[in-house]
């Protein structure tokens, strides 16, 4: 996809990060912007932001762990543009602490969030993009942490592990029917975004339950303050809307943004094909 002008764009988890960058950069290719997130006070100071940059723009709070809210955000965007070019399926949420001590509600929540959000995205915008059959284009965000694993970040490992195998699984059934419609997932390292304040982000059924012991635990205030500091010492977020649009524009799939991980990820195909054992030796 190079064609950008007067197309319209979807982005979930618009309000920050990631979501806002990508909006600011559809903005100046001229897009059309669908914006949504859980969060309406965010959500506004993107829209806001963006239409004074001149797009067009609607905002609609949404909830990408409820299917039904994703089905009204892709009716909201055919119903005022009446077309879907672009989506990105971006919002998502980080949750510490090792397998044995974190709460299954917060498991549950950081999978239906990262790994349902993209699905319920996929599977309410892609039978949209098919009917059109114009050329399209996906991307998920999910991470460095779905190429490598580590210590200490089990839950969010395993659902950006997830979520580039829905990824790749979903871009190979494209291309087996010759779609129109390609497809990237975006892996990036530790970037300036609002990743560490996620607990900010919980619907009322995920809420943290201040009897919960985990939530006074060691564990769970160390994991926030590792979060806050590999997040606060990332690279600068300012570059990233111009590269993701470029891995667009060359229909590249893998998107990453930080060279000294790929040794890492090479080292870890190396471990399964050569039949080691998973190490922390890095």
């Amino acid at each position: 996809m190079k064609d950008f002008k007067g197309k319209t764009a979807v982005i979930t988890g618009a309000g920050n990060g990631f979501g806002a960058e990508f909006a600011k950069e559809c903005a100046a290719r001229e897009m059309k912007l669908v914006l949504a997130d859980i969060d309406l006070a965010d959500l506004q100071k993107t829209k806001e932001l963006v239409a004074g940059m001149g797009a067009e723009v609607v905002a609609v709070v949404t909830d990408v762990s409820i299917y039904e809210e994703v089905e009204k955000l892709a009716k909201t965007a055919v119903d005022t543009f009446g077309s879907v070019d672009l989506l990105f399926n971006n919002a998502g949420v980080v949750v510490p602490g090792p397998i044995w001590e974190i709460p299954a509600k917060d498991f549950d929540w950081i999978m239906s969030v990262n790994v349902n959000g993209i699905f319920y995205g996929l599977r309410a915008f892609i039978p949209i993009m098919l009917k059109q059959d114009t050329p399209c284009h996906i991307v998920n965000t999910a991470s460095v942490a779905g190429l490598l694993s580590t210590p200490g970040m089990v839950a969010y490992h395993t659902s950006k592990h997830a979520s580039v195998s829905l990824s790749e699984t979903t871009y190979l059934s494209l291309q087996a029917q010759n779609s129109k419609i390609k497809m990237s997932v975006f892996c990036p390292g530790f970037v300036q975004t609002d990743l560490h304040h996620s607990d900010r982000h919980r619907p009322e059924r995920f809420a943290i339950t201040p009897e919960e012991p985990y939530f006074q635990s060691a564990s769970y205030k160390a994991g926030l303050e590792r979060a806050r500091h590999v997040i606060e010492t990332g690279i600068p977020i300012d570059s990233i809307g111009m590269s993701v649009f470029t891995a667009i524009e060359d229909e590249k799939f893998y998107i990453l943004t930080h060279p000294q991980y790929h040794p890492i990820i090479g080292k870890r195909v190396k471990t399964i094909l050569e039949g080691e054992n998973p190490s922390i030796n890095f």
